[in-house]
């Protein structure tokens, strides 16, 4: 089993960026599909990136294509989330999550991290 804690949240300007990393243990990191997922008081945990175990397959929802790029470092049990020319509807907890399968779908990522905090000024 997997655990994993996010890193790299905080204020930024509308246009502005921030990268988000995500650092996992006590599982085989590389096996698994990684994903970025966000929640905020308006809307319910929402799916925004997934990559596959060795980076070949990527997905975004369509709010942050050619915007966000999410990759991963399996040496260092490492994924991230590149997030560019940012917008308040960007604002929210950001989660890192594992799952076995390539999917945009919640319940299908058993692991998740505890959350950071993005906000982006209107």
């Amino acid at each position: 089993q997997v655990q994993l804690r996010e890193s790299g949240g905080g204020l930024a300007q509308t246009g502005g960026s921030l990268t988000l990393s995500c650092a996992a243990s006590g599982g085989t990191f590389s096996s698994y599909v990684m994903g970025w997922f966000r929640q905020s008081p308006e809307r319910e945990r929402e799916f925004v990136a997934s990559i596959s175990w060795n980076s070949g397959n990527t997905y975004y929802t369509d709010s942050v294509k050619g915007r966000f790029t999410i990759s991963r470092d399996n040496a260092k049990n490492m994924v991230y989330l590149q997030m560019n020319s940012l917008k308040s509807q960007d604002t929210g907890i950001y989660y890192c999550a594992a799952a076995t399968t390539l999917t945009t779908i919640v319940n299908r990522y058993p692991y998740w991290g505890q959350g950071t905090q993005v906000t982006v000024s209107s």
